[in-house]
C-alpha cells in the first residue's frame, strides 16, 4: 500500500527517498498510442514515448530498405555493418529526442517520416563506415541536445497468441536486478530513476531527457507486432538488456523478414549492437570472427558478453510457433 511503499523508501539505508504519498496519489497509467509503420510491404507496430523503442526500431528498418539484405544474407560481413551504421544513426536520433511526450515535444512523426529516414540511409555507404554519427533534424524537431542514459541490461518479456487469434506483447522492468532492492509485500521497488540522462542540459541546450518532477524516464522496452501483407499478424517479438533491447528486436524482424529464418533462427543469431561510435559484437559466436572485415569498413567493433534475451511468436502455416532465446532460460509453449 502507498504507506508502505513511502516508508520503505524514505527509510531506506543508502539514497532515502522524500516520496510522499500525494506523489503517489498523483500518478496514472497512460494509455499511448502505437507508432507503426511500413516495411517491405510488412507493418511494424510498437511502443511509443516515452519508450524509445518504436521509433528507433523503425528507424534502424527503414534505413535499410534501400539495400538487398537478403541477398547478403546473415553470413555476409557486409550486411551487419550496414546494420551496424543504421543502428549508429537511429540511437543518435534516440538520445537526442525521445523522453516523456508530456514534458517535451517528441518528432514521432518526424523520426518515423520515410522522407527523412530516407535522407538518414543516405548517409550510409556499402565500403566505408561513418564512424561517427550525429542526430539529424527531423519534422518538428525540437531545440534539445543529445544525451546517454545509464540504462542496465535488465527487463523481462513476454509474447503470447490465443485460440481467437489475440496477441499480446509485454514488456515489464524494474531497471536493474531486483530493481532498488527494497520490497514492499513481497514486490521489489524499481530504481527506474537510473533511465534519465543526468545532466539538465549540455552545449547550452536543455536534455530532452533530464530529470523533472512528475516525469517518466526515457526506456528501450521495444514490444513489437509485425504485420503480414495479408493483414494478419505475423510475428510478436520483444527483449530484456536495457538499451541492446532495440538492436535485439530489429536483428530478430531483419532475420524473419529479410532472411527467411524462423523466429527461432532469427533470435538464436549474434546480435551486434551499435549504439554509438563502437559496434558491440556478441563473443563466442560467428560473428566475432567478422570483426576483421568489420574494422576493414572503419568501424571500431569489440567482442562484449551482455545478456540478451529476446523471445517471439509467429504465425507460420496456420499455426503459431514460439521462439525463445538460446541464451536465456526462457521456453516456449504451446497448447
Amino acid at each position: 500500500n502507498a504507506e508502505a511503499i513511502v516508508g520503505t523508501v524514505r527509510g531506506a539505508a543508502r539514497n532515502p527517498s522524500l516520496m510522499e504519498k500525494g506523489d503517489l496519489a498523483t500518478y496514472q497509467a497512460k494509455e499511448r498510442p502505437p507508432v507503426c509503420g511500413a516495411y517491405r510491404g510488412y507493418r511494424i507496430c510498437g511502443m511509443g514515448p516515452p519508450s524509445s523503442g518504436a521509433t528507433t526500431v523503425y528507424a534502424i528498418l527503414k534505413q535499410l530498405e534501400r539495400f538487398d539484405l537478403g541477398a547478403l544474407g546473415p553470413n555476409d560481413p557486409k550486411a551487419w555493418h550496414l546494420i551496424g551504421e543504421s543502428m549508429r544513426l537511429a540511437y543518435a536520433d534516440r538520445d537526442a529526442y525521445l523522453a516523456d511526450p508530456d514534458f517535451i515535444r517528441v518528432p514521432v512523426a518526424g523520426l518515423t517520416d520515410p522522407t527523412y529516414l530516407a535522407s538518414r540511409s543516405s548517409l550510409i555507404a556499402e565500403d566505408r563506415s561513418l564512424a561517427h554519427a550525429e542526430a539529424g533534424v527531423p519534422p518538428g524537431a525540437p531545440r534539445v541536445t543529445a544525451a546517454v542514459s545509464g540504462e542496465v541490461p535488465s527487463t523481462s518479456h513476454m509474447v503470447a497468441a490465443d485460440a481467437a487469434g489475440d496477441v499480446a506483447s509485454v514488456t515489464s522492468t524494474i531497471e536493474g536486478p531486483w530493481g532498488s532492492g527494497l520490497t514492499v509485500s513481497g514486490y521489489f521497488l524499481n530504481n527506474e530513476l537510473t533511465d534519465f540522462s543526468i545532466a539538465p542540459e549540455q552545449n547550452g541546450a536543455p536534455v530532452a531527457n533530464r530529470v523533472e518532477g512528475g516525469k517518466r524516464p526515457r526506456s528501450s522496452m521495444s514490444p513489437t507486432i509485425v504485420y503480414g501483407p495479408d493483414g494478419r499478424v505475423r510475428l510478436a517479438v520483444g527483449a530484456a538488456g536495457g538499451a541492446t533491447i532495440i538492436a535485439q528486436v530489429a536483428k530478430a524482424i531483419i532475420g524473419v523478414i529479410d532472411w527467411k529464418l524462423s523466429a527461432q533462427e532469427a533470435i538464436a543469431l549474434p546480435v551486434l549492437y551499435a549504439p554509438g561510435d563502437t559496434l558491440y559484437v556478441e563473443r563466442g559466436t560467428a560473428m566475432e570472427a567478422m570483426i576483421p572485415a568489420l574494422q576493414a569498413l572503419g568501424n571500431k567493433a569489440v567482442p562484449v558478453d551482455p545478456g540478451y534475451k529476446a523471445n517471439a511468436i509467429e504465425y507460420v502455416d496456420g499455426r503459431w510457433a514460439g521462439a525463445a532465446d538460446p541464451r536465456s532460460e526462457g521456453v516456449a509453449l504451446g497448447q
